[in-house]
């Protein structure tokens, strides 16, 4: 193994040469405080930059020279070592905005981890061990032009990245106060999702959360004239928290509940706050408490979208031309077919609790009034509407809806609980609404049968992106939260809400090229792929499913590797 000098000395001795001689630094480096391994190398400093990894030992062999030294209580359970890794990670990435400087031409001097967000996420950027803690960045190499800066790059990785590691992962260095804080905020989190299902519970707000963000793009919280989360009295719940004691809040019981109220006082924000309850946040976001049932989907219309071999009979029983609805085909689909095959490929994959909000779906999914069914007579209209089928899905696979609806109070005789939402405030208004619901009746026709009907497995088949192709395999490329690009093909995922991570998106498709490998044989469901998939990423690391040790990936859940398979117009089903 070569030390810090010979780096040193090779980077100098790479000064002015074209760029791809810095092909020769690939490799381990010794350091005194740590070792440096240099896994990829770019061939241009307009490419993309140069893959790295630190490993600093928890306990240092060199005299007067301090180990990474970090408690074994504070990463010993999945829970802690995932908030510890998540606050290392944000430690050095603060720590390289301190140094950044540009250093030449494209991405020279460039020096970043994997960006985090407000959630706190399993991601591969730290990892820790009894013996080590280990970091994976990227780095821009220094060029002018295509010319090797080799002072400037030994300035880099042998000053600049010692300081990085002593400020960022070292526990002696660190605010041990707020980091305790970090971990033990994430593990009561953790905690309180767990409680959800014994208080027959799917969601829960904190007394004292901050919903609204700062705006669309920026998912801080609001900090100005922003009000904090009060729970209605008949809705409060308490629980004793593992390290920060009593909470207290609303809870969203199992069941149909309508969140309904004017127009901007908070339905939407709520709901939004909710379907990202089934992530934990850092400290100081405003939603840190609020948990949801890990399975909940947001479910939205999707005009245009490509649809395979899904079952969506329960809510579309037939349509002209004679075109088949139990197993449905369609590369440009309306809003409520594609509203209704989102619903159905969730159930396909084992959600519990669906989230709908009226403004994003179709409105003849949701509502079929009397004065419609009177003017359209059932056997000319082939959608059942969503207000006869939710009911049928609790009763018969004990599937929760929460349901933000501002416009027909026809769901008043279906839902359990009815929050109302006034300047950002909740009220319970159940008995009010079902009140209401007795002095005015709709006469509307029950419509859909006695049972919701069968949630179809399916057995995707016939994709032509090959895991082997490693031309097409170089072409796997995520843009943002809302695209990924697999092949030649871009999935669009604008309308899957719940992906919040450029890094989820990367793991997808490494998953997506894995599964085609060893899982994709024609034979098992879609949703036996996707628990082999994730069964192995939990034994054995995402190392043991790329092609290269990766620090941008980030965890996901199994309904969002599904919505990425059923939007992938490559790849079908039977």
């Amino acid at each position: 193994m070569s030390n810090v000098q010979t780096l040193q000395q090779l980077l100098r001795q790479l000064d002015q040469r074209g760029y791809k001689a810095y092909k020769q630094i690939q490799g381990r480096y010794e350091f005194p405080e740590f070792t440096l391994m240099i896994d990829y190398v770019q061939g241009d400093p307009f490419a993309a930059p140069s893959r790295l990894r630190v490993q600093v030992p928890q306990t240092s062999t060199h005299t007067n020279i301090q180990g990474a030294a970090f408690p074994t209580d504070l990463y010993c359970t999945p829970s802690r070592a995932i908030a510890l890794r998540d606050y290392l990670t944000r430690q050095f990435d603060a720590a390289t905005a301190d140094i950044r400087e540009k250093r030449g031409s494209g991405n020279s001097g460039l020096i970043a981890i994997a960006r985090p967000t407000q959630q706190v996420l399993e991601r591969t950027a730290v990892l820790i061990s009894d013996e080590w803690v280990e970091a994976r960045f990227v780095v821009g190499l220094p060029a002018r032009g295509r010319q090797i800066l080799g002072h400037e790059a030994a300035a880099l990785l042998c000053d600049n990245l010692p300081v990085i590691v002593e400020r960022a992962l070292k526990y002696g260095n660190l605010n041990q106060a707020e980091l305790q804080h970090h971990v033990e905020t994430v593990e009561d989190t953790d905690w309180l999702r767990q409680q959800l299902r014994d208080r027959h519970l799917v969601a829960f707000i904190p007394t004292g959360a901050i919903l609204p963000r700062q705006s669309g793009v920026d998912d801080r919280p609001l900090t100005e004239n922003a009000l904090s989360f009060q729970a209605p009295p008949s809705l409060q719940v308490e629980f004793e928290r593992p390290n920060h004691g009593r909470i207290t809040g609303m809870g969203i019981p199992e069941g149909i509940t309508l969140i309904v109220g004017g127009g901007y006082h908070g339905k939407s924000t709520l709901l939004r706050a909710i379907a990202l309850g089934i992530y934990n946040h850092i400290p100081g976001d405003g939603r840190e408490g609020i948990v949801t049932h890990p399975t909940a989907a947001k479910i939205r219309a999707e005009d245009g979208r490509h649809i395979a071999g899904v079952d969506i009979s329960p809510f579309i029983n037939h349509l002209p031309q004679e075109r088949s609805t139990t197993r449905f085909f369609t590369e440009n689909a309306s809003g409520s077919t594609s509203q209704a095959a989102n619903i159905m490929e969730a159930l396909e994959v084992g959600t519990q609790v669906l989230l709908v909000d009226e403004d994003t779906s179709a409105t003849n999914f949701m509502i079929r009034d009397r004065r419609m069914q009177a003017l359209i007579a059932k056997d000319k209209e082939p959608i059942t509407p969503f207000i006869d089928k939710i009911r049928q899905l609790y009763q018969d696979y004990g599937v929760s809806t929460i349901l933000v609806m501002g416009g027909s109070g026809d769901y008043f005789d279906v839902a359990d609980t009815v929050i109302a939402m006034s300047e950002f405030q909740p009220a319970d208004v159940t008995q009010q609404a079902k009140a209401i619901a007795t002095q005015y009746a709709t006469h509307r026709t029950a419509e859909g049968g006695e049972h919701f009907g069968p949630i179809t497995p399916r057995v995707p088949v016939n994709n032509r992106f090959s895991a082997h192709d490693e031309e097409r395999r170089s072409r796997l490329k995520v843009r943002d939260v809302d695209e990924l690009v697999l092949g030649k093909e871009s999935v669009d995922l604008s309308a899957v809400e719940q992906i919040v991570d450029v890094g989820q998106l990367r793991a997808i498709g490494a998953a997506i090229a894995y599964l085609q490998r060893y899982y994709l044989d024609g034979l098992q469901t879609l949703n036996d792929v996707i628990t082999h998939v994730m069964a192995d990423v939990e034994a054995g690391g995402w190392d043991d499913i790329t092609a290269f040790p990766q620090g941008d990936l980030a965890a996901f859940r199994p309904l969002e590797l599904a919505a990425v398979l059923n939007r992938w117009r490559s790849l079908n089903f039977r």
